[in-house]
């Protein structure tokens, strides 16, 4: 066998059937390999950063990995923004990088870089393969490497010789996957008198914590004790809806963070690290917890979220959960807000919807409308790099093709990897897509007044205004063989959103806000 069909025949035996991908001649050995070895289904991206975001996405769905195929440094260098938002997320994911044959490196080809450096500062684990015959056992590691908790990157770098050469054939390597560690029992305790106390004390949840079964746990100890349950503000993916625990975002202003935590004597983090500003700013703190607020941190990622919420859950004496009730409003009317339209989706998300949020601004109009909606997923942008709502997208609705798949985008962001759309309509992705068609990079303006520039000059206005000219979002998605429509007011969008609902495969509505 050659290598490359041993790598394939590795993947596919350890369950990995997706790959997105984007190759070039380095890698066609192993693109070849998929087919002579099936059981991967293989996405075709235009663009690398669709690529790893939908892996991303895909990862978040199903929990287990994706793969990716890459061409060279400069392919996976493509990628790298949104692996940033994987790493943040503790998705598993393998990258399947090529590389030149071992023997022409020393050339130094046009396309020859550092790939293994360009690689290391987004994953868990990387390798080069020396040869053909080293394929199967690291193969191996890369995905136990990505499955081993909390869930990683493994970038597996593979010369071109490495994946046409021949090996001996072998049985595939198969993986056990690593379990979860326990949570420190002084840790515990510790959170425990903190939560029977009397003191104010902010439970900061993700991971496994703000699954359905997460949150049913974190719901009896926030009953029994009177804590405040917050989602981590990058949180990998939360279940809500009628039927669940609902547990609101911790907000991304800095003041209103700080807010959100004044007078708290504890804060108990599942899964979660610690809240920070996400930027620094002016006189203000890095760290928001108050002075003198004791951190417990009780399951940091890769430690059983699960086990700990269910023995504080047990140590407080919480044996209620309040769970949300159906909760429907009207569908909205009048004018065309991000508040109405975070109505009229939560009036209509049908059940087992998958929401990927990259509506940045207008993020917060459409959460909070969602929490008496039927029950969903709700996906966030986990690292701050935007550009992957599409690409998430993608992945979320190749894990799930029986789920609908809404993607809440912001125009600005939705630039970077518009190419997305392309491989919905490829795959024929049950996705419809809602760009909130605001014209300009909505945060940064919010942002220089926050700064203390409440009347930019020309030049900082000239950078966060992407109207003059204006997109054309129908017209982009009708060139990417997607269906469209645009709505300038609430009864043309209600209009939009009912019919994509209804319909199988991917329709894009711009929302003239």
């Amino acid at each position: 066998m050659i290598g490359a069909e041993i790598l394939v025949g590795t993947l596919v035996a350890n369950g990995v059937d997706a790959c997105f991908a984007n190759p070039g001649t380095s890698e066609l050995h192993a693109l070849a390999a998929f087919d002579s070895r099936p059981g991967v289904r293989c996405v075709p991206t235009l663009f690398e950063g669709v690529a790893t975001g939908a892996a991303d996405g895909y990862a978040r769905m199903t929990g287990k990995p994706a793969a990716t195929l890459l061409h060279l440094g400069p392919g996976l260098a493509n990628g790298l923004a949104n692996l940033h938002n994987a790493k943040r997320a503790r998705v598993p994911m393998i990258n399947i990088v090529g590389d030149h044959a071992t023997w022409h490196r020393h050339v130094d080809a046009p396309l020859t870089s550092d790939v293994a450096a360009l690689a290391a500062p987004m994953s868990a684990w990387v390798r080069a393969v020396p040869d053909a015959a080293s394929i199967a056992a690291d193969t191996a590691d890369a995905i136990r490497a990505a499955l081993t908790p909390p869930g990683g990157i493994a970038t597996l770098i593979l010369p071109s010789d490495s994946s046409w050469d021949d090996a001996p054939a072998v049985e595939p390597i198969r993986v056990d996957t690593p379990a979860p560690a326990a949570p420190d029992e002084g840790a515990l305790r510790g959170a425990a008198e903190a939560l029977r106390g009397g003191q104010r004390v902010v439970v900061m949840l993700n991971g496994a914590a703000t699954t359905e079964a997460g949150l049913a746990l974190a719901g009896r100890i926030a009953a029994a004790t009177g804590a405040k349950l917050y989602a981590h503000t990058g949180a990998t993916r939360i279940t809500r809806g009628a039927g669940r625990v609902p547990v609101e975002r911790f907000p991304y202003p800095i003041d209103l963070g700080l807010a959100a935590l004044a007078g708290a004597a504890h804060i108990v983090l599942i899964g979660a690290t610690e809240p920070v500003g996400f930027f620094g700013y002016p006189g203000k703190p890095s760290r928001l917890a108050p002075e003198g607020c004791r951190i417990h941190n009780v399951a940091p990622p890769g430690i059983d979220a699960l086990a700990a919420l269910g023995w504080l859950a047990d140590a407080v004496g919480g044996n209620g959960t309040p769970v949300q009730t159906l909760d429907l409003p009207e569908l909205a009317t009048g004018a065309l807000t991000a508040d109405a339209v975070g109505q009229s989706l939560a009036a209509l998300l049908p059940e087992g919807a998958i929401v990927v949020d990259e509506a940045i601004s207008s993020s917060p109009m459409t959460y909070g409308p969602c929490t008496g909606a039927r029950p969903h997923d709700w996906l966030t942008i986990t690292g701050g790099s935007i550009g992957i709502g599409m690409p998430l997208a993608l992945g979320a609705a190749i894990a799930c093709p029986d789920r609908k798949v809404v993607n809440l985008q912001a125009d600005g962001s939705g630039m970077y990897t518009l190419q997305a759309l392309w491989s919905q309509a490829r795959e024929r992705a049950d996705v419809v897509t809602v760009v909130f068609a605001n014209r300009r990079y909505g945060i940064l303006q919010w942002e220089l007044g926050n700064l203390g520039f409440t009347e930019p000059g020309r030049n900082a206005r000239a950078c966060t205004d992407i109207g003059n000219p204006d997109l054309d979002w129908v017209g982009i998605a009708h060139g990417m063989g997607v269906e469209g429509g645009r709505a300038t007011d609430m009864a043309e969008f209600n209009r939009l959103l009912e019919a994509a609902l209804r319909q199988r495969g991917p329709f894009l509505i711009e929302a003239i806000i």
